[in-house]
C-alpha cells in the first residue's frame, strides 16, 4: 500500500480538510497517476454534502482528473511512464452486461465510481482526486493529447462528456436548433459542443449579463428565460434542448418550445424532483423528455480527441487545495467562470 495525501470531508457539514489514506500497489492491468490537476464538479458538493443521501465518510472527491502516469503494470499495453492521461468519473464496471458490452459503461448495474464508490479491491471506498495520486486499471485512463492544455482539460472528464454524449447521441448537426439551458460548467460546455457541431445555438439564461460572454464562446442567440415575451417568439422551433441545471424548475416553459418529435434532455441532477410536466406539451407534439449520464470510456476517447482537434477546453479559474471550502461556496453563488480547477502541486504533506 502507499500513502497518499489529499482533502476529505469527514461529515456532511465539515469543511474539507487535510487527510492521509493508502492507496492500492499497481495491479498487473493498473497505471498508477500523478495528479497534476482536478476539476471541481457540482456532484462533488452534492456528495460531500449527502445531498443525494448515499454519501460514504470519510469521502476524498474529485473525478476530473490529469496528470502523468507514473507507474505502469506489467500488462499494460496502452500506456507508459510519462504520458498525460485522464480519469473520469468510473474506475470500473462488470464487462460482461450488455451495457459494457455495447461501450455504455456508464449505464453498468456494477459501474464503480472514481470516489464515494465501493472499492472491489480493497474492500473499503474508492476515493478520488483531490489528492496526491490515484492508481486506476488501464481500461478506465484516457489519452490526454499534447495539443490541450491540461489543466483547462481536466473538467472534459465529467462536464464536458456530460453534454457531448446527448448532443451526439440526439445526433445533434448543422442546420439543427439547439438550445441550452445554463450557463456554468456543464452549459459552457454544451455551448461550445454544439457549436462546433454546426448547429445553430440558443443560451437560456436568467442573467442579463451573461450574453455577451455566451456568445464568445459560441452562442447565436440568448434568451432571458424569466422574459415571457422572449420565450414566446421560440414557440415549438427548437430540435433538441439541453437543460444542464442542477437545481428544481418547470420544464414546461421549454418542452413548449420543441418541434414536433424535439426532445428536451436532463443531464442536471436536482436535490429535489423538478415540478411534473403538463403531459398534453408533450403528447400533441409527440415531445421527449429525457436523460443523459456521462458517456462510455470510448465515447469519453472520442470526445477528448475532437477537442484536441478543435481546441476546445473549458474556461477554467486555477485554485490551491487549501481554497476548496470557499471554491464551494462560490460555486453555489455561480461566481466562477466556469470551472474551478485544483493545482495538486498545491498539496503539501499532512
Amino acid at each position: 500500500m502507499q500513502k497518499t495525501i489529499g482533502y476529505a470531508a469527514h461529515t456532511k457539514t465539515s469543511p474539507l480538510a487535510p487527510f492521509s489514506f493508502e492507496r492500492r500497489e499497481p495491479l498487473p492491468n493498473d497505471v498508477q497517476i500523478k495528479i497534476l490537476f482536478c476539476g471541481v464538479c457540482h456532484s462533488d458538493i452534492h456528495q460531500v454534502r449527502n445531498e443525494w443521501g448515499n454519501s460514504t465518510f470519510p469521502m476524498v472527491p474529485g473525478h476530473e482528473i490529469v496528470g502523468k502516469v507514473t507507474q505502469v503494470g506489467s500488462e499494460v499495453t496502452r500506456f507508459k511512464i510519462g504520458d498525460s492521461v485522464g480519469v473520469g468519473c468510473m474506475v470500473g464496471s462488470c464487462g460482461t452486461c450488455p451495457d459494457c458490452q455495447d461501450n455504455l459503461e456508464q449505464y453498468c448495474n456494477n459501474a464503480e465510481f472514481t470516489y464515494n464508490s465501493p472499492d472491489k479491491h480493497s474492500g473499503g471506498t474508492n476515493y478520488g482526486g483531490y489528492s496526491g495520486q490515484i492508481v486506476v486499471n488501464q481500461d478506465f485512463v484516457l489519452h490526454i493529447s499534447a495539443k490541450l492544455d491540461l489543466a483547462a482539460a481536466a473538467p472534459l472528464l465529467c462536464a464536458g462528456i456530460t453534454t457531448y454524449s446527448p448532443l451526439k447521441h440526439w445526433n445533434v448537426s448543422k442546420g439543427d436548433k439547439v438550445g441550452i439551458v445554463g450557463l456554468g460548467g456543464l452549459g459552457h460546455m454544451a455551448i461550445k459542443f454544439a457549436h462546433a457541431f454546426g448547429a445553430h445555438v440558443v443560451l437560456f439564461t436568467t442573467s442579463p449579463g451573461k450574453t455577451e460572454d455566451a456568445k464568445r464562446i459560441g452562442a447565436d442567440d440568448v434568451v432571458i428565460s424569466k422574459n415571457p415575451e422572449e420565450m414566446d417568439k421560440h414557440i415549438a422551433s427548437f430540435d433538441f434542448i439541453l437543460s444542464t441545471v442542477a437545481a428544481s424548475h418547470n420544464l414546461d416553459a421549454y418542452t413548449a418550445l420543441l418541434k414536433r418529435d424535439g426532445t428536451l434532455c436532463l443531464v442536471g441532477v436536482p436535490d429535489q424532483p423538478h415540478p411534473s410536466p403538463a403531459i398534453g406539451n408533450l403528447i400533441f407534439k409527440r415531445r421527449s423528455i429525457a436523460g443523459s449520464l456521462i458517456g462510455g470510456i470510448k465515447e469519453t476517447q472520442e470526445m477528448l480527441d475532437f477537442c484536441a482537434e478543435h481546441a476546445i477546453t473549458s474556461d477554467i479559474e486555477m485554485i490551491p487545495i487549501q481554497q476548496i471550502n470557499e471554491a464551494y461556496e462560490r460555486v453555489l453563488k455561480s461566481d466562477v467562470k466556469y470551472r474551478f480547477v485544483i493545482d495538486l502541486a498545491s498539496l503539501t504533506e499532512v
